[in-house]
């Protein structure tokens, strides 16, 4: 684990956005800066954090962790779906196939938790008994763990996700049976295999999402997978007794961030409060512990000027000329 010095003095270094001449049109999303050119297209994760609906600001290191996290489970995954990744020339970066974006997230839920507006608890909590299509009985408690898997789509498209039924996802017309039932088949079985291997190291997959697209009518994995910002990861070791006491889990990802907002009364709407330097360098810190636990590999940062550091490799590399 890098020291805390070094992540401070990269808090005023973070990739907050690129604008990449020659490397075709681009298209910002609320973490990743994506160009699409005549050979594909080129994604740059950005150290951004998004959260509510709503950008943040930024984590040091946190884009190249999620790049090479989601490359990481790419690999692992591969024999489960294909995916977009064809090449990654920066830490930062992903060269990919273009793909036809599907408008529905497929969002896999383990266990019931979550302060969003569109997570488990928070609509359980409110009363909220069949959610999605899943019929939910009463007495559940905080951070419990469903019998099995439940799917809670969500539309991506749209400024506010929407959490949707498989029958309202069908009556909407953004995507057929065929297809949501075949998306649906592929994210349990991810989500088993993310089961399995975060078990391995000592972790508790709670929850994740998953972005297809379609290429040449085959369904491709596409954006990210298993990382701290598209999936809830907590201790497994502390659990149960955390779980029988009634308190927070501890966690690996990005809700740490989201329950420090709620906490300030922010969710999503009106400002959004600034977050102080110790917050920031602890979300660092847990997405790189994320990284070491479920790769096995130590992180290796790479501090300085991320913008400038990128653009040199994509030209060494033949990506922008």
């Amino acid at each position: 684990m890098i020291s805390d010095n070094l992540i401070r003095n990269q808090i005023n270094n973070t990739l907050q956005s690129t604008n990449i001449e020659g490397l075709g049109e681009k298209f910002e999303g609320k973490v990743r800066d994506n160009y699409r050119n005549s050979n594909g297209m080129v994604i740059v994760t950005t150290d951004r954090i998004s959260a509510f609906d709503r950008v943040l600001g930024t984590i040091p290191f946190k884009g190249q962790i999620l790049n090479q996290l989601a490359a990481f489970w790419f690999d692992q995954t591969k024999g489960i779906v294909d995916n977009h990744l064809i090449d990654m020339p920066d830490p930062n970066v992903m060269v990919v196939r273009e793909c036809e974006s599907i408008p529905v997230e497929m969002v896999v839920r383990g266990y019931i938790t979550g302060v969003t507006k569109t997570s488990a608890w928070y609509n359980y909590s409110s009363g909220v008994r069949n959610f999605c299509g899943n019929v939910l009985p009463e007495g559940l408690k905080k951070d419990q763990k469903f019998d099995h898997p439940i799917i809670t789509p969500t539309t991506k498209t749209e400024k506010h996700d929407r959490s949707l039924s498989r029958e309202e996802i069908i009556k909407e017309g953004l995507v057929d049976a065929d297809l949501f039932d075949r998306m649906a088949e592929i994210s349990l079985k991810l989500f088993d295999a993310g089961t399995r291997i975060a078990a391995n190291h000592g972790l508790i997959l709670a929850d994740t999402k998953y972005e297809f697209g379609l290429l040449d009518g085959k369904i491709v994995l596409i954006d990210e997978i298993h990382t701290p910002d598209s999936s809830r990861f907590w201790f497994m070791d502390t659990y149960q007794q955390l779980f029988d006491e009634g308190k927070e889990q501890r966690k690996l990802d990005k809700e740490y961030v989201r329950t420090w907002l709620a906490g300030k009364g922010f969710l999503g709407d009106g400002d959004i409060p600034a977050i102080p330097d110790e917050v920031k360098i602890e979300a660092a810190k847990r997405y790189m512990q994320a990284y070491e636990l479920i790769t096995g590999r130590v992180f290796e940062a790479v501090p300085g000027n991320p913008a400038g550091r990128i653009i040199s490799n994509l030209k060494t590399k033949g990506v922008l000329m």
